[in-house]
């Protein structure tokens, strides 16, 4: 999987690895870095989709929570 993702897609990981993103919980989540809107949700979507990404805490009722990697995204970036 690491070898499809490009420079954008890296990036995002890097700054949800460094604890700067937020996402919704959603089956499409969105995702902001720095508090701003992420410019290309398309690859927000798809690393969530390929379990690379997912919410830090899936069970509450605010709509943007701390976007974490899974092991599968860690192992990317490693």
């Amino acid at each position: 999987m690491d070898a499809e993702l490009n420079h954008r897609a890296r990036a995002l990981l890097r700054a949800i690895g460094a604890g700067r993103a937020e996402v919704t919980r959603s089956s499409e989540p969105d995702l902001k870095v720095d508090g701003l809107l992420c410019c290309d949700q398309v690859t927000a979507h798809e690393l969530a989709h390929a379990g690379l990404v997912r919410p830090a805490q899936p069970e509450t009722s605010e709509p943007w929570v701390r976007a974490e990697l899974t092991p599968a995204g860690r192992a990317v970036l490693a």
